[in-house]
């Protein structure tokens, strides 16, 4: 660990001893600071640790969410201008990123590997949509917030199951062309699911829904696969700023959200919390056990679990959004997000011990994700 990392951990222990001291004498109006104080110095301590390195940007969140949620005003609006609009743009933004680290060789997968393919977007269609409808309707929450369940179960996988596919020693290749063929196909699948298993909870326009999918994620990717293939390697900058650029976008979006839906949070937080972590670990689960069942290889069955379990919801929270349900719908996407990346560095770590080699050609893949 290096110097800044222990004065970061060190700042860490003080505040969880604040945070317990607070807490015991009833000085809630330093409870906040401290909690955030926490969260941010143990971001930046586990960030100076090589095996820990990967949990700092999820502390992050976890540091934002507290901040919305002791201080919400903050994070609505400024003077007039309301904060949730900011929501969209950013979004494309991670979405143009996304494109930017996108080749043709994510779609000549499917050629390559068609089964794996074919049995990971089954999955991805089928076990996420289903298993939030279940869970939406036994949860017993608010018809507007079960919907948010099932929206994140129909979104299309993200750039974070391919990182965890990386350090697990998972098939990238496949990882990534999975990402990439299920995005594209969100445009109708997303929509298609959402009528089918949500109609009765919120209404669904599919066409309205369609073309949300298209401005948020695909004009974005494509204009960044465009990119990436006239001026790959002439801005170099932009290559490693682009990631660094998603996560604050990310960082923001999940804190906006969060001090948006903060009164429905604090009456079933914990609930949404159970929900969130059952679907998760059911993606996970099924995605894994059921490629081994169709024969797929370790390497592969690795993949399809991380692409299940671990959604796009960034996409969730822009759909809920669009739809004017951003402080319901929007609060499932801002819960599943920082602990599906909890759960999937945990499973990725767990799997890293039992590894199979990881290939030069993974690792220069990993590097333009």
């Amino acid at each position: 660990m290096n110097l800044i990392g222990k004065w970061a951990a060190t700042v860490a222990a003080f505040s969880a001893l604040g945070i317990l001291l607070f807490w015991y004498l009833g000085m809630y109006d330093y409870l906040a600071p401290a909690v955030i104080t926490f969260f941010s110095a143990l971001a930046l301590a586990v960030n100076g640790t090589k095996k820990l390195k990967g949990f700092s940007f999820t502390l992050l969140i976890f540091a934002a969410v507290a901040a919305a949620m002791f201080y919400p005003q903050f994070f609505l609006e400024i003077g007039s201008f309301k904060l949730s609009r900011l929501i969209v743009p950013l979004l494309i933004i991670i979405m143009f990123g996304m494109g930017t680290s996108m080749g043709i060789t994510d779609f000549v997968g499917v050629i390559k590997m068609p089964k794996g393919v074919i049995v990971g977007l089954i999955a991805q269609f089928t076990v996420m949509p289903f298993i939030g409808f279940g869970l939406a309707r036994l949860s017993g929450l608010p018809p507007e917030i079960a919907a948010g369940i099932i929206l994140v179960g129909c979104s299309p996988g993200g750039l974070a199951s391919n990182v965890m596919a990386y350090i697990s020693g998972a098939n990238l290749a496949l990882s990534l062309t999975l990402t990439a063929v299920s995005t594209l196909l969100s445009p109708l699948l997303t929509p298609f699911f959402m009528k089918l298993l949500a109609n009765e909870l919120v209404p669904i326009d599919f066409l309205e829904m369609f073309w949300s999918i298209i401005k948020i994620v695909i004009l974005p990717i494509l204009a960044g696969l465009i990119f990436n293939h006239f001026a790959h390697g002439k801005f170099k900058w932009l290559d490693s700023a682009m990631p660094k650029i998603s996560m604050a976008a990310i960082a923001i979006i999940v804190t906006i959200i969060t001090a948006s839906g903060r009164d429905s949070l604090l009456s079933i937080g914990m609930i949404l919390i159970m929900v969130v972590l059952v679907h998760n670990f059911s993606g996970y689960l099924l995605g894994y056990y059921g490629s081994k069942l169709v024969g797929l290889d370790e390497k592969s069955s690795r993949t399809v679990a991380f692409e299940v379990g671990m959604q796009n919801s960034g996409l969730a929270s822009g759909i809920a959004l669009e739809m004017g349900r951003l402080a319901t719908m929007g609060l499932a996407p801002a819960v599943f997000g920082p602990l599906m990346n909890i759960s999937g560095s945990s499973l990725a770590t767990i799997w890293q011990g039992k590894n199979t080699n990881v290939t030069a050609e993974d690792t220069r893949q990993a590097e333009s994700i």
